[in-house]
């Protein structure tokens, strides 16, 4: 399941959080720099897959920004991997080649992007066309 995604500059400013699991808000701001310290730590060799705690880290690097994701043990790395690609060309589609800017004054339609894929904590759809489905129409909406 998983539990947490997390995206952040290289100076490890959270750009984008989202929880599935319950955490205080006292202890999200802890769990989010340990978590970004333990991946932005790491080199370019390393393998993007970490064990923290009582879950794994699922990490991988776009340009400035580092997309993490905080899983349960039982959850497969490779599809969690396969899925921050996904995510990501989404936004690609959507935003046409996107930056941490698009990310920063778009949150609400970053956050339905996310909403669409994961789901209380599992992946629910995958299809970039049903994914952007909900923010075309939109789009049109404010359009017309």
């Amino acid at each position: 399941m998983i539990k947490f995604v997390i995206m952040v500059n290289q100076q490890g400013q959270t750009r984008l959080s989202k929880y599935y699991e319950p955490v205080e808000l006292s202890k999200r701001a802890a769990l989010e720099a340990v978590a970004v310290r333990c991946c932005l730590s790491r080199g370019k060799h390393q393998c993007s897959f970490v064990e923290y705690k009582d879950f794994k880290l699922v990490y991988r690097q776009y340009a400035a920004l580092y997309v993490v994701v905080g899983v349960s043990d039982s959850e497969n790395e490779l599809s969690i991997y396969e899925l921050i690609q996904n995510f990501v060309e989404v936004l690609d589609k959507y935003f046409s080649r996107v930056s941490e800017l698009d990310i920063m004054f778009n949150l609400d339609s970053v956050h339905i992007i996310l909403d669409e894929m994961i789901q209380n904590g599992h992946i629910v759809e995958t299809n970039k066309s049903r994914i952007l489905a909900p923010l075309t129409a939109i789009d049109k909406m404010a359009d017309g």
